[in-house]
């Protein structure tokens, strides 16, 4: 990916501060063609206090790199870095470590020279058809070799195949034993069940699991006969998301015992990490409390990164936050992965009608979560975003430098709206499904053959109405949703579903995602089945014939699947060197 650099002018933008004052609607909604910058200048937005100003935003995230976690584990990375110069440890007897950075007990460090250059594959040796991992190590042909083992089974003296080929074509293969440890509470005690495999027609590829993404504690991974094959013992809530280079991004405390979860880590997974964001906590808040009081007082765990978080072109992370204020999950902030200070703030109540977010009414813990965003994915194609509002039942998207609105879908009346609102709503074909607070937003094709105009995503249709969603169908049940947008006719069209047949049994009123694989199927997370009894997981064809479904029971509290993804352990793109 090529490091571009974007600069973002504050043009001026929908603050609404009053729903007569079309001007500012105006001057912030747009189609393909952006409003001028004279135009949008000549437009005054009256200032309202419950708005915060950027500079007061960005105050009160404080966001900036630390090092503590990078700091402490100096020592392992020097380790390993002095066995990899080693010449004692050869492929007949090579340096192992298990669980090398204390926090991702099933993946290994394999460290060994050659006489010749050669290039190094290994194999995770499976219990079953298709459950073996294989990767083959970034770096070519070379005499000094780091190998990143991933994929282990926990409780088991697993067999790893390490095989180095040289340039003339002849392999030599050693065949290394390790032994791993219980899955410790949180995970064992998620079990897993699987039905309707088949594995020749999943998108498992020779080393892609499932990640379950959880929305507390720790998250693991899954191969196709439901055995956990990998899972941190840094606590994550909410955001994991796949990085350039083959890393991860992972929500997490810097102290386990904290309730505040406002440690972003770059890391890898062998547990290794690479650069660790700091956020106040003051901003956090929690999902619980605007469910019941219940939940609120059951759980007091709140974190900053609420739902989402997306890496942008110039590697910087666009991330959905709370601004600090009454009002919670309607504030987005891009931060420079080189200084770790917010270098962009889009605060939703500027973008939106006034009306939205002053009438809605307060929730258990007396913030008012009128926009609940918990999606944001980054158009490559021209250079928008698009969002996920549950709480207003709509889906938009924005150009991301000038933040102007160039579509917004919803089940909100088009004659509620602001007149200068109006042009941007996209016009739903017949059968088109009206979401209710859905979840996750996945473009379809980005960067390759749509154009700006055209163009496909896919989403998790919760059901639920929450304040404009279908009102006939919600509650019934849940479903995976793909979407054509044509923005030059500014329509919108159903292509296709999954979930519907499945009834009341999977529906969720909260929590989901829905995300396409490579050979188009779907992998779909029912994450709050049971009213959160279960999380089910299933991977369907384009033709709704599944494949692959898993059921997550008796998951400690609050420990549900807030997303799954179908990853590789790991890319080609991730390469480990403790030289570095």
């Amino acid at each position: 990916m090529a490091h571009l650099q974007f600069k973002h002018p504050r043009m001026v933008t929908l603050a609404i501060a009053s729903l007569a004052v079309l001007t500012v609607g105006l001057a912030g909604c747009s189609s393909s063609k952006s409003s001028s910058s004279s135009s949008a200048a000549s437009y005054k937005i009256k200032t309202n206090k419950s708005v915060l100003t950027d500079a007061q935003i960005k105050k009160n995230l404080d966001t900036k790199i630390i090092t503590t976690r990078q700091d402490s584990q100096k020592s392992l990375t020097a380790t390993y870095k002095a066995a990899a110069q080693n010449s004692k440890y050869t492929l007949d007897n090579p340096y192992v470590k298990v669980n090398p950075y204390k926090t991702s007990p099933l993946s290994a460090l394999v460290t060994f020279k050659t006489s010749d250059a050669e290039k190094v594959s290994y194999t995770v040796v499976g219990k079953s058809d298709k459950t073996s991992i294989t990767n083959t190590v970034k770096g070519g042909y070379t005499t000094t070799h780091q190998v990143p083992v991933v994929g282990l089974y926990a409780d088991t003296n697993n067999t790893v195949k390490i095989t180095a080929t040289n340039k003339d074509g002849k392999t030599t293969t050693k065949t290394l034993k390790m032994q791993t440890g219980k899955l410790p509470t949180y995970v064992a005690n998620a079990t897993i069940t699987t039905k309707n495999v088949d594995k020749s027609k999943m998108e498992i590829g020779k080393n892609k699991l499932t990640i379950m993404n959880r929305t507390t504690k720790q998250p693991f991974a899954i191969d196709a006969d439901g055995a956990v094959r990998w899972y941190s013992t840094n606590y994550s809530q909410h955001t994991i998301e796949q990085w350039s280079g083959g890393r991860i991004m992972m929500l997490s405390k810097k102290d386990v015992n904290s309730d505040v979860y406002n440690d972003l880590i770059e890391t890898d997974y062998l547990g290794r990490v690479y650069k660790e964001y700091s956020f106040a906590a003051n901003t956090s808040s929690s999902d619980a409390a605007s469910i019941s009081k219940a939940a609120a007082k059951a759980n007091s765990e709140t974190t900053v990164i609420h739902h989402d978080l997306v890496e942008l072109p110039n590697h910087n992370f666009l991330a959905t936050v709370s601004d600090g204020s009454k009002y919670k999950e309607d504030t987005m902030v891009e931060v420079s992965h080189k200084t770790g200070k917010i270098v962009k703030v889009i605060d939703m109540k500027k973008l939106l009608p006034k009306s939205m977010w002053t009438k809605y009414a307060k929730g258990a813990d007396g913030k008012i979560d009128w926009l609940h965003q918990n999606a944001v994915d980054y158009d490559k194609n021209d250079k928008s975003i698009v969002i996920s509002s549950r709480n207003q039942d709509m889906i938009m998207k924005l150009d991301y430098k000038t933040d102007h609105i160039k579509w917004i879908y919803s089940g909100k009346k088009a004659s509620t709206w602001p007149k200068a609102y109006r042009p941007y709503l996209l016009k739903p074909a017949k059968g088109t499904v009206v979401t209710g607070g859905q979840h996750g937003i996945y473009l379809l094709n980005n960067g390759g053959k749509n154009s700006a105009n055209s163009e496909d995503f896919l989403l998790y249709d919760n059901n639920i109405a929450v304040t404009n969603g279908n009102k006939k169908t919600s509650g019934k049940y849940s479903q995976a949703v793909q979407y054509h947008v044509n923005a030059k006719d500014m329509t919108i069209k159903t292509t296709w579903s999954y979930g519907k047949s499945l009834g009341k049994d999977n529906f969720t009123y909260v929590i989901g995602y829905a995300e396409r694989q490579a050979n188009g199927n779907t992998l779909i997370d029912f994450g709050y089945k049971h009213n959160g009894a279960q999380s089910n997981v299933i991977e369907v064809t384009k033709s709704g014939k599944q494949v692959f479904n898993a059921t997550m029971k008796s998951a400690a509290d609050k420990a549900y699947a807030y997303r799954a993804y179908r990853v590789p352990f790991y890319s080609a793109d991730y390469q480990f060197d403790a030289t570095k």
